[in-house]
C-alpha cells in the first residue's frame, strides 16, 4: 500500500480530524487557484526555525532537518485561500515581533533557550496560529522520509498481524 493511501484512509477513520487544506498537501493537491502570497527567504528560514523548536534535533533528526519549511511553504501556498495565507503569515511575522522586542534580535539569531520562550509565549499570545503551525510542522515532519524512516521505525514489508504482542521498552511507534 502506498503511504500517502494509507494516511488518508488513516484520516477518515479518525474521522477527518486532519484538516481538509492539510489532507491535500499530504496529497500533494492543490485547493488554491486564485492569487498566493510569495515569501521571502528570510520568512522560510524563520519557518524552519519555528519549526525546528517544535520539533527538535534529539537522537533523531529535527524538523529543520527533515525539511519541514518546505512542505509548510507548499500547504500554505497550494492549499489556503490567499485570506488565509495573509493571516497565517501574519502570525509568523507576530512571533519575529515579539523575538525583537524581547531579545533585540531576529528570531533566527536567538539562542535555543530564547527561541523555545519566545514560541512559549506565542502559544498563549497567539495561540490559533501556534496551533496551525505546530500541525503543519508534525505533518510535515512525520511524512518526511526523515520523520517516517528515523524517528518512527519503519517496516517497508509488513509482517503477520499479532494483536497480542508487547512492545519493548523503548521501541519507537511504527510508522506508516
Amino acid at each position: 500500500m502506498n503511504r500517502r493511501i494509507a494516511i488518508q484512509r488513516i484520516s477518515m477513520m479518525l474521522g477527518g480530524m486532519i484538516s481538509t487544506p492539510l489532507m491535500a498537501g499530504i496529497m500533494q493537491e492543490r485547493l488554491n487557484f486564485g492569487p498566493s502570497l510569495e515569501i521571502s527567504l528570510n520568512q522560510e528560514k524563520l519557518l524552519a526555525e519555528v519549526a525546528d523548536v517544535i520539533i527538535p534535533t534529539t537522537t533523531t533528526p529535527g524538523a529543520k532537518a527533515a525539511g519541514a519549511e518546505k512542505f509548510i511553504v507548499r500547504v500554505i501556498r497550494d492549499c489556503y485561500e490567499l485570506p488565509e495565507q495573509e493571516k497565517f503569515y501574519q502570525g509568523l511575522d507576530n512571533l519575529e515581533n515579539r523575538a525583537k522586542a524581547s531579545y533585540n534580535k531576529s528570531f533566527v539569531d536567538l539562542t535555543p533557550e530564547q527561541k523555545h520562550g519566545v514560541v512559549l509565549k506565542t502559544t498563549s499570545e497567539d495561540k490559533p496560529f501556534f496551533m496551525q503551525m505546530k500541525g503543519l510542522t508534525v505533518t510535515a515532519y512525520f511524512t518526511s522520509e526523515v520523520g517516517a524512516t528515523e524517528a518512527l521505525d519503519y517496516l517497508p514489508i509488513p509482517g503477520r498481524f499479532d494483536g497480542s504482542w508487547t512492545m519493548p521498552k523503548g521501541q519507537k511507534t511504527w510508522a506508516l
